[in-house]
């Protein structure tokens, strides 16, 4: 792994507003941005439309291995388009089934093993921003920064609701609570590369902070470590 071009890592669980804040500061630095969530999620939906089992690991990292994935960056925005075998899959990935599958694949060692070195082929000049759930732990241990994103259930099923666009009411909060609930623990207890802070990792509890209050403070953190 290259050592010589600089990393930032953003981990932490879902609805922490890493995606965002990941794709706010690979923009700010014009430095490249590695989803890696998407890539799970890719896998978890080229393995459903292939019939493959969510658990058999064996025939998932065989499938990880083969993944024709690309990201195709906007000219004008840098959000990525995701293509699956050329196929347009960026809004398919986002659904509901997909997230829940996509995190019973990561769980499995082998399927990470596979997507190791395409996630560490990311780092290129001018520099990387890698969002994820072990970038800074695992994938990129020897990263410049580390950020940790964490925040309150309650605030991270709030997010999530409203990133999905559900109908307000109290059974589709508490679903989606559940839902989390359930990812963190999956994610948190996996053998290979659990949810957890790098050991030099900076946390930072977004439960009361907006985007923009979050987002200073990672360009403080960048500059302080003079990445910027």
């Amino acid at each position: 792994m290259k050592t010589n071009t600089p990393v930032i890592t953003i981990d932490g669980p879902s609805g922490t507003g890493k995606g965002t804040l990941s794709q706010l500061l690979a923009n700010k630095l014009r430095w490249h941005l590695l989803d890696s969530g998407a890539m799970y999620r890719v896998l978890a939906l080229a393995a459903l439309d292939s019939g493959v089992d969510l658990d058999d690991e064996l025939q998932l990292a065989q499938l990880a291995l083969e993944l024709d994935i690309n990201f195709t960056p906007d000219q004008h925005t840098g959000v990525p388009s995701i293509q699956l075998a050329g196929a347009e899959v960026s809004d398919r990935i986002r659904e509901h089934e997909i997230s829940e599958a996509s995190s019973r694949v990561a769980a499995h060692p082998a399927v990470r093993t596979a997507l190791l070195d395409l996630q560490r082929a990311f780092q290129r000049e001018p520099g990387l921003v890698a969002d994820g759930r072990d970038m800074g732990s695992t994938v990129f241990p020897r990263a410049n920064l580390k950020i940790f994103l964490t925040a309150s259930a309650d605030a991270r099923a709030q997010r999530r609701y409203k990133q999905l666009k559900t109908k307000e009411d109290s059974d589709s909060l508490r679903a989606l609570r559940e839902d989390l609930d359930k990812r963190d623990q999956r994610d948190m207890t996996r053998a290979a590369s659990p949810l957890r802070p790098a050991d030099d990792a900076l946390i930072i509890d977004s439960t009361n902070l907006s985007i923009e209050q979050v987002f200073d403070r990672l360009l403080e953190a960048v500059k302080q470590h003079g990445l910027c």
